[in-house]
């Protein structure tokens, strides 16, 4: 079934409040192979002009992804889920995430359309201070692959 294209600009509601933690972006860095010590030292965080140890860029996927889930989870989208490759990704970062940030995710349904009778949908997950502050942006395109 094809996706209804009046769904595009679809809001939800702010995720809860994630807090970051100098632990979960040491984890997120070592899985990552991210060796800089901005994500490990606080020192050399504040040597390079940062108020606390950062993520790495890619970080923001342990926020967005599930924030985006409420999308696929949403019975008016009605995606297939068990048909779902992960097509697209890319972030768009205001600053580093850090230790400390308190951040929610707010996604957005960016585009449906159906290409070869596949279903692809984009969302973007605006990430910000619980204050409002942007951090970033995530968008993602899921395809729902067509039975034929």
């Amino acid at each position: 079934m094809a996706l209804d294209p009046t769904l595009v600009g679809r809001s939800y509601p702010p995720s809860a409040v994630h807090e970051v933690g100098r632990q979960k972006i040491a984890e997120f860095a070592d899985a990552v192979g991210a060796a800089d010590a901005v994500h490990r030292d606080v020192d050399a965080a504040r040597a390079a002009g940062h108020p606390d140890v950062i993520a790495p860029p890619t970080f923001a996927i342990a926020l967005t992804l599930s924030a985006a889930g409420v999308v696929v989870e949403d019975p008016d989208v009605a995606l297939d889920y068990s048909r779902v490759v992960h097509g697209e990704q890319r972030f768009t970062h205001h600053r580093p995430i850090r230790a400390g940030d308190r951040l929610v995710a707010t996604p957005t349904i960016e585009a449906v359309r159906s290409v070869g009778g596949n279903d692809l949908l984009t969302t973007r997950v605006d990430v910000a201070t619980e204050d409002g502050e942007p951090v970033c942006s995530a968008i993602s395109m899921l395809v729902a692959r067509g039975t034929a």
